[in-house]
């Protein structure tokens, strides 16, 4: 457990001391640091994964919620600098796609190294994206919204306990995402990827491209067969993807994926 728990908000489910470099994921609106947990064996020896684990939910499951994009950005900065220590690459999914952009810039701005590199996946650009008012419905509309996403079994929706846990957490997620704007300042230096399923109803590969917004660097666009949930069934695809966009001089020798895209 003490390798897994780094700090309050982070989690790393495999130690690799001599990896060149680190992979911080952020999950999703109602989404925990497991949503991560099976890419640690994925990877190769080279790049040690490290997940963001939101307040409430998982090993965090009590503690209170926080529905302020500043105070997460914050917070995350703040535990993420002593593992900056060698060059690392976020990626975030969904509402972790902007937690993502945001922390970048914080640590840049903060006089810590920035990331190498963006990976935004499932979610249009900070400033492209549409303002929400789902926070605000009822439970029952809250639901419907994540049926028709795709991440969530009708079953889990219908266990009373359940329900009521998970519409807590996706409320406050969507509170704090849809609340958020792009906050004053640069925009980050670093390539961009963006990836996308191709029925996702949330974005599609034209409004992706505006992710260009966000950066000076170089922005690519890859879309992938399935909808705003792609990523655990085309998980080793990403990953395939993923390791090929960062610097191959990083990976280990080892790694089972292509060089080649």
């Amino acid at each position: 457990m003490k390798d897994t728990v780094l700090s309050p908000w982070l989690r790393r489910y495999r130690t690799r001391p001599g990896a060149g470099a680190r992979l911080v994921c952020l999950p999703h609106a109602g989404g925990g640091a497991g949503a991560f947990r099976s890419w640690a064996s994925l990877l190769p020896a080279g790049v040690e994964l490290l997940c963001v684990q939101y307040p409430g939910r998982e090993d965090r499951f009590g503690e209170p919620l926080v529905d302020d994009m500043g105070e997460v950005v914050s917070r995350l900065a703040g535990e993420l600098a002593p593992w900056l220590d060698r060059p690392y690459a976020l990626f975030g999914h969904s509402m972790g796609s902007a937690v993502a952009y945001e922390l970048g810039r914080a640590l840049r701005d903060g006089g810590a190294p920035g990331p190498e590199r963006l990976f935004a996946s499932g979610r249009r650009a900070p400033a492209d994206a549409p303002p929400g008012r789902v926070h605000l419905a009822d439970d029952d509309a809250i639901a419907s919204e994540l049926l028709r996403l795709g991440g969530t079994e009708e079953e889990v929706l219908a266990d009373p306990g359940l329900r009521e846990a998970v519409l807590e957490l996706v409320r406050n997620d969507y509170r704090l995402i849809e609340r958020y704007r792009p906050f004053p300042g640069p925009p980050l230096d670093c390539p961009v990827s963006v990836f996308l399923g191709d029925t996702d109803p949330e974005v599609d590969a034209d409004n992706a491209r505006k992710w260009a917004q966000t950066t000076t660097g170089r922005v690519d666009v890859q879309v992938f067969p399935g909808d705003h949930f792609y990523l655990a069934p085309r998980r080793e695809d990403v990953i395939a993807a993923l390791l090929r966009r960062l610097d191959p001089a990083l990976l280990a020798a080892s790694s089972p994926w292509p060089s080649t895209p």
